[in-house]
């Protein structure tokens, strides 16, 4: 009798625990969904209906919006092209490089090794403002302000990116395994290239997806170094959509950004499979 009591009433609270777990996600889930659905649904109303207040169901005007941004030079293709090029070029230095320094901090033992980590640590407690004065100076002085360079090659040295992969890295690669391709004949590089790169997959996926992001919705940067039109990215070209002083059109401001969404949605859900395995298996040793 007592066990069926006992029994009974761990059903009950493993029941509340779930129905708690299950209306905590929905609520995270609304806060999440919430502000795109207002993004969308404003991106189809006017000015005069955005300013009345909010809506919840979309409007009929997403053409005009469309209208009003090709009719201020909003060179949206320009834009999408140069976000692409600076977020790709960005996002692929930024994993190989990183998982190639955390390669080489995990398999060699060297003298300056911890140093070398504690190094990264400091560098990814330091706030990226403290540098960005000096950053500009020094590209100044290369003549490098209104290039693509100064927003590509600096990802190249990302602290964060190499400790998540230093630390996978230490959870799932066996040293047996770089041992047996180097007694096999295997160079370095193709060890790295064609045994561990296949195995940090899963990570790589993940800190590529937060790369792509971060480059893609970078703005404060090319809007410092970069002075051409033609070369803005698209972030700077919904800026540019309130820079009339007379009257500023939200719902087309609305258009831009919901359009400047598309790409690291499509990013995102191409690899958003690998995120769990990214974060999990990091957390197995095999």
């Amino acid at each position: 009798m007592n066990e069926t009591k006992i029994q009974t009433g761990y059903r009950s609270s493993l029941a509340i625990k779930t129905a708690i777990i299950y209306v905590l996600m929905v609520i995270f889930a609304l806060i999440a969904v919430v502000p795109v659905w207002v993004m969308l649904v404003n991106a189809t109303r006017t000015t005069e209906q955005i300013n009345a207040g909010l809506a919840i169901l979309p409007s009929t005007h997403a053409l005009d919006n469309w209208r009003t941004l090709t009719n201020r030079n909003f060179q949206i293709w320009q834009g999408f092209f140069n976000s692409a090029l600076i977020s790709v070029c960005s996002t692929t230095l930024c994993v190989y490089f990183s998982a190639l320094t955390a390669y080489g901090i995990h398999v060699y033992h060297f003298k300056g090794r911890k140093v070398l980590q504690s190094l990264i640590m400091t560098l990814i407690l330091l706030p990226a403002s403290l540098s960005f004065i000096g950053f500009y100076q020094f590209m100044a002085r290369l003549h490098l302000t209104d290039s693509f360079i100064p927003l590509i090659i600096p990802s190249i040295a990302s602290a964060g990116t190499v400790l998540f992969m230093k630390q996978y890295l230490d959870s799932i690669l066996s040293l047996e395994l770089v041992e047996a391709s180097r007694i096999d004949g295997a160079g370095e590089f193709r060890t790295f290239n064609t045994i561990v790169l296949p195995v940090v997959k899963p990570a790589i996926a993940t800190q590529a997806i937060f790369a792509f992001v971060a480059s893609w919705n970078n703005f404060m940067t090319p809007f410092v170094l970069l002075s051409s039109t033609r070369k803005y990215t698209l972030p700077m070209l919904v800026q540019m959509l309130r820079g009339d002083i007379y009257r500023t059109e939200y719902g087309g401001i609305y258009l831009g950004i919901a359009v400047s969404l598309i790409p690291i949605i499509i990013f995102y859900a191409f690899m958003s499979r690998n995120i769990i395995g990214g974060l999990t298996m990091g957390s197995v040793k095999e």
